[in-house]
């Protein structure tokens, strides 16, 4: 089988390794008003594309829905709370950065993507995934806010729906009312607008990085340290993925259902979780640490998904 290397993946890689030789490389850029401006403009192009015909159609599923949408955002933070116990001083940053992981929706494209490859139940995915974002711009806060009001991070809950309402919910019913006139040309480019919305995704994620080696954030975080979060990520995969499975199997869903489930159940949102942690943590100086369980996931996920949707794909042929 051809391993295709995520060329977005990649591209994070870079931009990372960028902010570690060159963390003042953007001079006086204003890349927080840019990146501001660029996450308002991509949940605007969200809701253009979003269809409420077939947001509607994807009601009548609603075992399926249950059993992504609490997966998403119930299961997998609750796993991540069963290690509470053992958060110290020395660990609880990383243990937030996998909270704010399991508390992100999933994301559209890639989980729609895959679930065609593998043939699954491509409406029902369309639904959930579109839902998902909808979700966590009300739940993830929540799930933050339990653990970051006794927290180092400046966090308050009404500060941060007012701004994810200005910067991302506001956009979207904007997108949706106007996705009548202009649906059909969000559709149609868009591929640009991916471009646009990884190009934004990628400043967010450098100007994050960028602060994090500038105070020294990195220093205590050594290569076994690094290899132990991509092992707990790995791990937290397929703790969902074979949980998902087993789940479906007791509600007697067929394999179309099935793989929709487990797809759009193990998936989280990179673009979600660059965009909320500008929020929530403020551009906090260990908001790298934050984002790395979420970068390490991310990757795993893309590559493992694919392999899993090209044999399920294969199988059906």
């Amino acid at each position: 089988m051809n391993f295709k290397i995520d060329k977005f993946v990649v591209a994070i890689i870079i931009v990372v390794l960028f902010a570690y030789l060159f963390p003042n490389a953007a001079g006086d850029l204003p890349l927080n008003t840019i990146g501001s401006i660029g996450v308002s403009l991509i949940f605007f192009f969200y809701g253009l594309k979003l269809s409420p015909e077939k947001i509607k159609a994807g009601l009548k599923n609603w075992k399926l829905h249950v059993l992504v949408q609490a997966t998403t955002f119930l299961i997998f933070p609750l796993i991540v709370l069963c290690f509470y116990p053992w958060v110290n001083e020395t660990n609880k940053t990383l243990w937030l950065g996998f909270l704010f992981l399991a508390a992100l929706p999933s994301t559209v494209s890639s989980s729609v993507v895959m679930v065609s490859i593998a043939k699954g139940n491509i409406t029902a995915a369309i639904f959930n995934a579109s839902i998902s974002g909808l979700i966590g711009v009300l739940v993830t806060p929540i799930w933050m806010g339990l653990f970051l009001n006794s927290n180092t991070a400046d966090y308050s809950l009404v500060a941060v729906y007012k701004n994810l309402f200005l910067e991302i919910l506001a956009p979207v019913i904007l997108g949706l009312l106007l996705h009548r006139f202009l649906g059909s040309f969000a559709i149609k480019h868009k591929n640009y607008l991916t471009l646009f919305d990884k190009s934004v995704i990628l400043i967010i994620i450098y100007k994050s990085f960028s602060k994090s080696f500038s105070d020294g954030i990195f220093n205590g975080l050594g290569l076994p340290m690094l290899a132990g979060v991509f092992i707990v990520a790995v791990l937290l995969f397929f703790t969902i993925y074979f949980l998902i499975g087993f789940i479906s199997k007791q509600l007697q869903f067929n394999e179309e259902d099935k793989i929709t489930a487990q797809f759009c159940g193990t998936k989280k949102s990179l673009v979600h979780g660059t965009v909320f942690s500008k929020i929530l943590f403020q551009n906090a100086s260990f908001l790298g640490i934050i984002l790395l369980p979420v970068m390490l996931f991310h990757a795993f996920q893309i590559l493992t998904i694919s392999v899993i949707a090209a044999k399920k794909a294969k199988h059906k042929i």
